[in-house]
Parts: C-alpha cells; structure tokens; sequence
C-alpha cells in the first residue's frame, strides 16, 4: 500500500456479518446499548461485546457512559457515508417474509441516514432544490446558491451558523435504493430536523419516515413534491 492510507483494515472490520449487521442498526443516529444490537445481529450479548469493542478500537464506533448503561453510535458522518456507498454496490437484501417486504418498501419511500433523509423522499426533496436554483451540484458537494440562501432563511435554517460547523455543509450521498444523489452534511441534517419539527414527518421504526398528511401538503406547497397519491 505504500504511503496510501490501509483502507482493509477497515474492509475487514466491516467484512464480519454480525459486526456488519451493528454498523447498519447505528446508521439511525440514536445510540443503542449492546443487548440491542445484539438482537439485531442475532447473537449473544458476550459475542456481540468482542464485536463492539473491535469496531471501538478501529474507530468506527464510539461509546457513551450514562450512568451504568452504556450507548453505541457510529464514530462520523463519514462512516455512515462509507457504509451507504458500500450499500449502492452490494446485492439486494433476501425478503424472507411479508414483514421484510413492509419494511423494505417503507425504507425505500423515505427514511434516515445517519443525520439526513434519504429514500425517495430525501432524493427528490435534493432534486427539486435543484430544479428550483437552490442548489448546484459540484463534484462532491452541492452549492447553495443566492436564492438558496434566501429560501432556507424563510424556511427556517440558518445557513451561516451551519457553514460554521466542523463537517462537510452540503454533501452529495448516493442513494442505495435510488441511485441518485440526496442531500447529507450539516444542511441535510438541519431540512431533516425542520421537517420534523414542522411536523411533516414522522419516525417509524428500523429508521424508516412517515409522510404526515400535514407534510404532503407543505411538501407539495413548498417544493412541488408528492410522493404519495394523497396530496393530488
């Protein structure tokens, strides 16, 4: 490898089924104790500890400390970022049952990534951004242009305080399931945390997002979006 940075460390951390099916239980930005992800991987809490303490080690987890109870979360953006790319490119998950398929079509109409919307939603929101001159994309980034500025202002985000931040702003993420860019960084996390609290999604569980009735109208209003056929 030379002077290159040895990204198969990291290849064999993630390689591991059980250690990967972790990493894919904390791309939702809540943390999670270990009897959780143990679940989630279906194995033993003393197995799942090893795993954990492996990923800690290779910094692409961090822990947190409450009192007795210990969290789990991926260490950056840029790892959930690592793992979504990886995701474009793998082959398509086993639907076993009909509650597999549920939730599969849910994750793929709309849900989180890390900190930012993803799914249909997240990439059409990104696109009519586009279409309507708020955003430009760059090579890895989008750029928010003058009347970017002025929409987000009366939107509600602050795009001065965002651009302060010690992360990327506006980063470009390839969508696994639409293959299409959608919005990540700071500014993708502050629509995320807008659109909630304007009551225009909701969580559900496994990360995926519920359109409200009263999101499908600010959506279509706003951004010219309908995502579901209730909003014609």
């Amino acid at each position: 490898m030379g002077s290159r940075p040895d990204f198969s460390f990291i290849a064999k951390l993630m390689a591991d089924s059980s250690r990967a099916s972790m990493l894919d239980a904390l791309l939702g930005l809540d943390g999670l104790p270990a009897t959780e992800l143990a679940r989630k991987a279906n194995i033993s809490l003393q197995t799942a500890s090893g795993h954990l303490t492996k990923l800690v080690e290779g910094n692409l987890v961090s822990v947190e400390k409450h009192g007795r109870h210990r969290y789990f979360r991926l260490a950056s953006a840029d790892v959930a970022q690592a793992i979504e790319a990886l995701t474009v490119i793998a082959p398509p998950a086993r639907i076993n049952s009909l509650t597999d398929s549920s939730r599969a079509k849910k994750n793929k109409i709309a849900r989180t990534c890390y900190d930012h919307l993803a799914g249909k939603l997240g990439v059409s929101i990104t696109e009519a951004f586009a279409e309507k001159g708020y955003l430009l994309e760059d090579a890895d980034d989008f750029l928010v242009t003058d009347n970017g500025e002025k929409f987000f202002y009366h939107f509600g985000i602050d795009i001065e305080v965002l651009r302060k931040k010690r992360r990327h702003f506006a980063r470009k993420c390839l969508d696994w399931s639409e293959r299409r860019y959608h919005l990540a960084g700071s500014l993708g996390n502050a629509v995320l945390v807008q659109l909630f609290d304007l009551g225009w999604i909701e969580k559900l569980p496994d990360r995926a997002v519920k359109i409200t009735k009263r999101g499908e109208s600010g959506l279509y209003e706003t951004l010219g979006i309908c995502i579901t056929n209730d909003c014609l």
